[in-house]
């Protein structure tokens, strides 16, 4: 959603700690599809639960998600395995390869400006 809607390249990690350092959020299905978890729920005989009283889970009309959900389906029966590249990429950032200016200054010419910054801000503090 980010890389689409926001311009970028961000996530919610599995495990997430606040700024203050005294709260975390856990996504423990982090690594299962929805499909896994739609099958385990029929499985189960989860009954389903609307939730339109709330704007968290993305299943209200009009949505971001339910812009980009038919993009990825339509991707993904094209190219099978394509959601689970995706999420590979977000567990393997290699910033020397981004475009981030915050680390590297791609304006100056001496091959010296492609060396990580000092100054630059540290995304995991």
């Amino acid at each position: 959603m980010n890389l689409f809607h926001c311009g970028r390249l961000a996530t919610i990690p599995p495990k997430l700690v606040n700024e203050e350092g005294d709260l975390f959020v856990l996504r423990p299905l982090a690594h299962v599809s929805e499909a896994y978890c739609a099958q385990f729920a029929k499985a189960m005989a989860y009954p389903i639960i609307p939730c339109d009283w709330c704007d968290l889970c993305g299943s209200q009309d009009g949505v971001q998600r339910q812009q980009v959900k038919p993009i990825l389906d339509d991707w993904e029966a094209r190219s099978p395995g394509r959601r689970k590249i995706i999420f590979r990429a977000l567990c393997n950032a290699q910033p020397p390869h981004l475009l981030d200016r915050r680390l590297f200054d791609f304006a100056g010419p001496a091959l010296a400006n492609f060396v990580s910054r000092p100054d630059a801000p540290d995304e995991n503090a």
